[in-house]
């Protein structure tokens, strides 16, 4: 039965649901138009195609991510920001896992589109603001959200991908990890240029 009212929201919608349940390189146009009750063709009045439905998955599951990020991390500091922040991040990638990859793929998303996503340009901003927490400024907050965006990222997908086959809970090993990054972040090592400094 053909729906009425389609929009490209709710194009993406189905699209992300679907990459939820498939995988994200998984989910084809004619998945999508049979999952929302319409002729492939319909799907083109509201989406260009397959890359530009996957750069709209991409924007809402981050400005998805974003939201829940920020609801878990409000009024938090230091160590319970960083637990907060990284349990959410957790969270979202295991509830969504295929809007989760939208988020980490190099996909090519219309500069119009993500000039108006709020999701991306906040996800900074929260990163950036509990690092400051940190007390750390330029270049190491960059250097801190690199590897804070590679332990939560690699955590999980080697989680997803069952790539912890030893017997110790992959949740003992993360609150383990979440230690040891707060520990490092409180005793952030001093840039080589600042040490040259110091020396000579």
């Amino acid at each position: 039965m053909v729906r009425a009212g389609l929009t490209a929201e709710r194009v993406t919608l189905a699209g992300a649901e679907l990459a939820d349940e498939v995988g994200l390189d998984r989910v084809t146009m004619s998945q999508v138009a049979r999952r929302l009750g319409v002729k492939d063709a319909s799907l083109y009045a509201h989406v260009r195609n397959l890359e530009d439905l996957r750069g709209r998955i991409a924007l809402l599951a981050a400005d998805e991510k974003t939201i829940r990020i920020a609801e878990a991390t409000a009024g938090r500091a230091g160590k319970d920001a960083l637990l907060a922040f990284a349990n959410a991040w957790r969270e979202y990638a295991h509830r969504h896992p295929g809007r989760y990859a939208a988020t980490q793929a190099a996909i090519r998303i219309d500069p119009e589109l993500a000039a108006r996503a709020p999701g991306p340009r906040r996800a900074v901003e929260l990163t950036y603001g509990m690092l400051r927490g940190y007390g750390l400024a330029e270049p190491d907050l960059t250097d801190a959200v690199r590897l804070l965006r590679s332990t939560f990222h690699g955590f999980v997908a080697l989680e997803a991908a069952g790539g912890f086959g030893h017997a110790r809970p992959p949740q003992d090993s993360w609150i383990r990890a979440l230690d040891a990054l707060h520990t490092l972040l409180e005793h952030w090592p001093p840039s080589p240029s600042s040490r040259e400094g110091v020396s000579s």
